[in-house]
């Protein structure tokens, strides 16, 4: 499943974001107040990123027949709402660093962090409403109804990620991460664009929920990758501060999996370690965990688990797109498993 030197993905991720972030500068407001909101509003769209959502939204769109500028408001979308959540992602996880640079709360405090995050989120909506006039007013609704279900399984994720560990319950299984990821991760990075892009290319004709399978897979197997990135990956690449997760105490693959091959007593001191404030935990301890991540085998569990799910999604890519037309697109979107996992 390798695609080593295979540049497929990257240009298509290349071309796809290239467009997206032209249109969605259209869609930044200017003027008054600059400093304190439309300002702070445009600064994570314009930091660049991979543009891996709205692609795999114009990909499949355009797998089912759709002209790419019938793709673009939804695409648009997408990237708008990704990163108003990322702004209150990271004063929520207390992050300090966002595509190699400071996270907004940290350049300009949390309440104004806050708004612009509230403001973009709000402003996502703007281009699928207003696709009226191209789309129909039936097709907008469905958009809309598919942008609702996103939304509520995005909180309910969040929900289970914040909650996990402001009350550092450590009595967690594999399965609970899954549920937790398909809703925080896989509602938002892989479902809801998939679907929008299938509603949209076949004029409300496809079957949504066929797509499932292979949305779930990808979007897992990009999620567990992220989450062994944040231990192993390349700083300047990575774009993100290494060990965060362990620093904000996220209950990622690899912690529930060490946690559940502990001993008692290690997972007595695994609990007090990730009783203490980010503040004050130390940097020894972040050490230990990650250290012992290693030697028990739970990051390799990590990758292997990965390389399961992407195999999935690559098996049910086939069962559920066999029957369109061979395209570019159709290429790009064959090798987004194997892309996932092989990503740094």
């Amino acid at each position: 499943m390798s695609i080593t030197n295979d540049s497929t993905v990257a240009e298509v991720l290349e071309e796809y974001g290239k467009v997206t972030r032209s249109h969605l500068t259209d869609w930044l407001p200017q003027g008054e107040p600059q400093d304190y909101l439309y300002g702070p509003l445009a600064d994570y769209p314009l930091r660049g990123g991979r543009m891996f959502r709205p692609s795999l939204c114009i990909a499949t769109g355009r797998m089912f027949g759709a002209d790419i500028n019938e793709l673009l408001p939804a695409a648009v979308s997408i990237e708008l709402l990704h990163n108003a959540l990322l702004i209150h992602d990271d004063i929520e996880d207390e992050s300090e660093e966002r595509r190699g640079q400071p996270t907004l709360h940290k350049q300009i405090g949390t309440p104004l962090a806050l708004n612009a995050g509230d403001s973009l989120a709000f402003l996502s909506l703007r281009p699928l409403i207003k696709a009226n006039s191209v789309a129909g007013s039936a097709m907008v609704l469905r958009m809309l109804e598919e942008f609702d279900q996103m939304a509520q399984q995005t909180a309910e994720g969040q929900a289970l990620d914040l909650g996990w560990r402001r009350d550092n319950h450590i009595e967690l299984r594999e399965e609970d991460y899954l549920t937790m990821v398909l809703k925080k991760t896989c509602w938002l990075t892989t479902l809801f664009p998939i679907r929008l892009g299938a509603l949209i290319g076949s004029g409300g004709r496809a079957n949504l929920d066929s797509l499932f399978n292979f949305a779930f897979f990808l979007g897992a197997a990009f999620q567990i990758q992220d989450d062994v990135l944040n231990l192993v990956g390349d700083h300047e690449r990575y774009g993100k501060e290494l060990a965060g997760d362990l620093l904000e105490g996220k209950r990622t693959l690899m912690l529930v999996n060490l946690l559940e091959i502990s001993s008692p007593e290690e997972r007595i001191k695994i609990k007090s370690i990730l009783d203490a404030p980010r503040e004050t935990r130390s940097k020894d301890s972040v050490r230990w965990l990650q250290d012992a991540m290693t030697d028990r085998g739970c990051i390799q569990y990590a990758k292997e688990l990965a390389h399961g799910l992407a195999g999935a999604a690559s098996h049910e890519f086939e069962k559920v797109f066999s029957e369109l037309p061979d395209s570019p697109d159709k290429t790009f979107l064959s090798k987004l498993p194997a892309w996932v996992i092989e990503r740094s």
